[in-house]
């Protein structure tokens, strides 16, 4: 059976964040799933404006953690700090994390991490302008490419992303039966 991946966002996600690692993912054989608060499109930021729209799969209450094997956070400074206000988001977050399946966060996407209150002890990185709010959560931060630490797989930035990818495909390959994080 392919394993799904759901990509939770909202308007203001990094386009290279979501797409590109998106794209690897599907070229790689695994089934992804945009999901946000609402339907119909999200749109992303490119860099230094809006970017293009993306379709939207499902919605956050027609989806269950039970029903995908990875969770992928793009980054981008509004789409997380939208997410962390959504109950329903940091849920999801919390249930892929207690069932130990991979969760990837980008760029400003660890934010949710911190709402879902899963850092302590656990060694990440993130976009420099997060790192106290990680560290504040109970991390050890660390600056480089990409951090592994249990389930949890987290970069900087979009120069990151294809090592980023590169981990959460391995993961998903070598993934067997999820252990609580």
């Amino acid at each position: 059976m392919t394993k799904r991946v759901m990509i939770l966002a909202t308007d203001g996600f990094e386009q290279s964040e979501l797409e590109q690692p998106k794209q690897r993912l599907e070229e790689a054989g695994f089934e992804t799933a945009v999901v946000s608060p609402n339907d119909g499109e999200i749109k992303g930021w490119d860099q230094t404006d809006w970017g293009q729209p993306v379709k939207v799969d499902l919605t956050i209450s027609q989806v269950d953690a039970n029903d995908f094997d990875a969770l992928l956070l793009p980054g981008g400074q509004i789409n997380p700090d939208k997410l962390r206000m959504e109950d329903g988001a940091v849920q999801l977050v919390r249930d892929f994390c207690q069932a130990g399946k991979p969760v990837a966060a980008i760029c400003h996407g660890p934010w949710l991490l911190v709402e879902a209150d899963v850092l302590d002890n656990k060694t990440v990185t993130g976009w420099p302008s997060i790192r106290t709010d990680l560290r504040n959560a109970g991390a050890n931060v660390v600056d480089r490419e990409v951090a592994i630490d249990g389930n949890l797989i987290t970069s900087r930035k979009p120069d990151d992303i294809p090592a980023f990818s590169d981990e959460l495909i391995k993961a998903l390959q070598e993934q067997t039966e999820p252990q609580p994080a």
